[in-house]
């Protein structure tokens, strides 16, 4: 499949998958030490949901829009807050119009000392990410592949942080690459927390991919499991049907995570699924 950004954003994926980002960094606030973000496959950073291409998938409308108006616990609330919040700072004017991506929503989410890397090779996409980036001196925007970004830009000088991994999806061996840029970056930096970002189209694919990844991070001399496994579904796959279940692997996650995504999940499943068919899994996954 080839999953293009601005046709997606801010669908059930992006939702899921940016409360997760947030999460992530905001436990690396606990500790005054700088971190840094690197996102593989930047996007174009902020995108218009008037737009045609969003327009054209309103995908948005059964993703982030339902989040905005949704009812949480008050435990939940305070969660998925850090995220919202950044959603509405690109909304003052209440009309949901704008949906930023991964790399505004790390960006909002940097202290003085933190930095973000975001590499985005296709040029247009590039160009308006550094406008939306207003060439920040905390965040750089690279041109360059992000497979070739993987490995050289780990580990860095802060030695804390994220890499985001969340490419389009345009080849079919694109599992494979996805696991062996990640072997080859996690070589070079096995302490830094990996995000790695799937569409689950074929469950025998994602369940191979999840063993392969827990298999390269547990090792064989760690008896425990350093591969979190988070998948959520908004409708039973069919042959037909466009993208209906999403996952992320997060190697090395924070020791919260696990147990805040399984209080936020739940609490989703009514907003973002269709017809009360939304379901959900989290999970450390061993080899």
């Amino acid at each position: 499949m080839n999953y293009r950004h601005a046709f997606h954003a801010g669908n059930f994926a992006d939702v899921i998958k940016h409360i997760v980002l947030a999460r992530i960094l905001t436990y690396l606030h606990e500790k005054p030490a700088a971190f840094r973000v690197i996102d593989t496959h930047a996007g174009a950073g902020l995108y218009d949901l008037t737009g045609e291409e969003a327009t054209r998938s309103a995908e948005w409308r059964t993703g982030i829009a339902r989040l905005m108006q949704a009812r949480f616990s008050e435990s939940v609330a305070a969660l998925v807050a850090p995220y919202l919040d950044i959603v509405r700072a690109f909304n003052p004017q209440r009309d949901l119009t704008a949906y930023p991506g991964s790399p505004l929503i790390a960006r909002a989410l940097l202290r003085p000392q933190d930095r973000l890397v975001a590499c985005e090779l296709e040029p247009n996409a590039r160009k308006r990410l550094i406008g939306a980036l207003r060439r920040d001196e905390q965040a750089r925007v690279v041109d360059i592949d992000g497979w070739t970004a993987l490995p050289a830009y780990v580990p860095p000088n802060e030695r804390r942080g994220l890499v985001l991994i969340d490419p389009p999806y345009e080849n079919r061996d694109e599992f494979e690459r996805l696991t062996d840029g990640f072997a080859a970056a996690y070589r070079k930096w096995p302490t830094g927390i990996y995000m790695l970002w799937y569409p689950v189209k074929d469950r025998r694919a994602t369940d191979e991919l999840a063993r392969r990844v827990a298999t390269i991070a547990n090792g064989s001399e760690k008896p425990e499991a350093k591969c979190l496994r988070v998948e959520f579904s908004v409708a039973p796959s069919a042959p037909d049907s466009g993208l209906v279940s999403a996952g992320l692997l997060i190697v090395n996650p924070p020791w919260p995570l696990a147990s805040e995504l399984k209080a936020i999940l739940p609490e989703l499943e009514k907003p973002l699924g269709v017809g009360g068919a939304a379901r959900f899994r989290v999970e450390l996954t061993r080899t």
